[in-house]
């Protein structure tokens, strides 16, 4: 089973370039007339109070978002714990930071299932669900790509385990690979505040 769902996981990870033989490396093609990926944009989603959000009511602060589901056996709950910790060691800084988990997987994780699930990882990460359409325009625009399936009656989910930052002003700033350290995270947050000059004066401890 943990095979099955390392291989979804695989699947869903973006395609990279593969080697024709298995050992040398494969030819680099260049298409300079590609625009390059752009992350983040608009969404409308319902946070686990039941309350219709949107990007915009983000504004101001900064997003950590991560794209998973509840019933995920241990890419999510390592990836939203690294979060967590992260949150706290950036101290008071951390009010400026929203931390968001955003389901891939909205027929299992409504609501009231979301509700639950974030308590158990920080008392101000928020959980965000919806609609089939809307997740999927959600992840689309940050190139999240998931993918389900049912296996002798389970149902297994293979996503994008980035965690994504976003800028006060909705703007991308970049993302963390899973296993990322937590103190990598806050260490670039702190970085990027104090580049727009917004913890002048403010302690990063508790």
């Amino acid at each position: 089973m943990r095979a099955l769902c390392a291989a979804l996981i695989a699947l869903a990870a973006p395609v990279s370039t593969l080697a024709a033989d298995g050992d040398a490396p494969a030819q680099q093609w260049d298409y300079p007339d590609l625009p390059p990926l752009t992350y983040g944009g608009p969404f409308t989603l319902l946070d686990h109070t039941g309350r219709t959000v949107t990007d915009a009511d983000f504004r101001g602060a900064y997003m950590l978002l991560f794209f998973g589901y509840t019933h995920c056996p241990d890419v999510c709950p390592t990836g939203l714990g690294a979060m967590a910790v992260a949150m706290d060691l950036l101290g008071r800084a951390g009010n400026q930071v929203q931390p968001i988990f955003v389901t891939v997987d909205p027929k299992r994780d409504t609501v009231e299932v979301l509700a639950e699930y974030v308590g158990l990882f920080h008392p101000r990460l928020i959980g965000l669900t919806g609609t089939s359409r809307q997740v999927h325009e959600a992840a689309k625009a940050y190139h999240v790509h998931y993918t389900i399936a049912e296996y002798k009656g389970e149902i297994l989910v293979g996503h994008t385990s980035r965690t994504y930052l976003v800028g006060p002003d909705g703007k991308y700033i970049g993302d963390f690979a899973h296993g990322a350290a937590p103190e990598d995270i806050a260490a670039r947050i702190l970085r990027d505040m104090d580049e727009n000059d917004l913890i002048r004066g403010m302690e990063t401890t508790q």
